[in-house]
């Protein structure tokens, strides 16, 4: 297997700094935006919609991370062996778990290994699921978050070997535009675009650059409502975002559920019940329907807008996510 000096010009290899091995380390997140653009600087890739993972490679033994240091082994284990068994060096890797319906990512069909964490279990699901690499932090003793964007993957086409369930997130460098307008049209949630020479960093930032191609973002759950007719479990979630310190109501969602999810929630929502509204503004009079819970879920949802006061318009339910902590959701708008 090559080595860095061999893979990198002198001038790149240079920017390598010997480090011990970090262990888990907070992942680039990119902002999102409405304003597309075509720049030969940057790179264009396309956005996946699943759960984004960093993989610790530390003597041998692979770890999967989510977003906000949890472990994810358990759930993915397929690709823990996956990169067990290629026999690297000690690295970090960035990349996003999916699960497709047909050509297109399907979050919702990946819940079916998320809420799982029993491997032989997560197995027999049947829910073939993938990892798309997109950079390399950390390679063999070597910290690589100083190398330009095209450097770092350099070194990852060069030293990773991607056979399934591990796969490489190809890219483009020109035409950003027209790729969006092609993901949309195939059904994509939409593009990255990154600057070609961006150093990696452990925040979010304006180098890396969400183009969406439908709105959605994760939500707290604060509540829900009682069953009505043949419904079961409950109604409709409320759900809301923080600014500062207080929970925003952001409306009520009641589609996209089934009647196992609705009833294995109920009783886990029931658990967490409280007599008052964790929303600091809810202004719906339901008539004693509604029920509180401690803001501690968060969902992902999809919508076609945000309306004049702030609340989601056709709102549907896309899944609940184990990587964000409530009190980290915000309402994300466009810079």
């Amino acid at each position: 297997m090559k080595s860095l000096k061999q893979i990198l010009s002198e001038k790149a290899y240079t920017r390598c700094e010997s480090k011990s091995f970090p262990g888990f380390v907070s992942p680039m997140l990119a902002t999102l935006t409405d304003d597309y653009f075509d720049d030969e600087d940057w790179i264009y890739e396309r956005k996946l919609d699943g759960v984004r993972t960093l993989i610790t490679l530390k003597d041998g033994v692979a770890t999967l991370w989510s977003r906000n240091e949890k472990q994810l082994s358990n759930s993915y284990p397929e690709i823990k062996e996956a990169f067990e068994n290629a026999k690297l060096p000690n690295l970090i890797i960035d990349g996003e778990i999916v699960a497709f319906e047909g050509n297109v990512t399907s979050f919702s069909k990946l819940q079916n290994r998320m809420q799982i964490s029993d491997p032989e279990k997560a197995q027999n699901t049947g829910v073939k699921v993938s990892i798309y690499i997109f950079d390399i932090l950390y390679y063999d003793s070597y910290d690589l978050t100083e190398l330009s964007l095209l450097n770092r993957k350099k070194v990852l086409r060069e030293v990773m070997p991607f056979d399934d369930p591990i796969r490489y997130t190809s890219h483009r460098k020109k035409d950003g535009i027209e790729f969006h307008k092609e993901a949309c049209k195939k059904g994509w949630e939409g593009i990255i675009a990154k600057d070609s020479q961006a150093t990696y960093v452990h925040s979010r930032s304006k180098k890396w650059l969400k183009f969406k191609c439908s709105k959605g973002q994760e939500l707290v759950i604060g509540g829900f409502t009682e069953p009505e007719g043949e419904r079961v479990g409950f109604g409709a979630m409320l759900v809301g975002y923080y600014e500062e310190d207080a929970l925003h109501y952001a409306g009520k969602v009641g589609t996209g559920f089934d009647d196992a999810f609705l009833q294995k929630w109920r009783k886990k929502f029931d658990a967490i019940s409280r007599k008052t509204s964790p929303f600091e503004n809810f202004d719906e009079d339901n008539q004693g329907k509604n029920h509180w819970i401690t803001p501690k879920y968060v969902g992902e949802f999809g919508f076609t807008e945000w309306t004049n006061s702030n609340k989601l318009r056709h709102p549907r339910f896309l899944g609940m996510r184990k990587d964000k902590a409530a009190k980290e959701v915000t309402k994300e708008e466009p810079t």
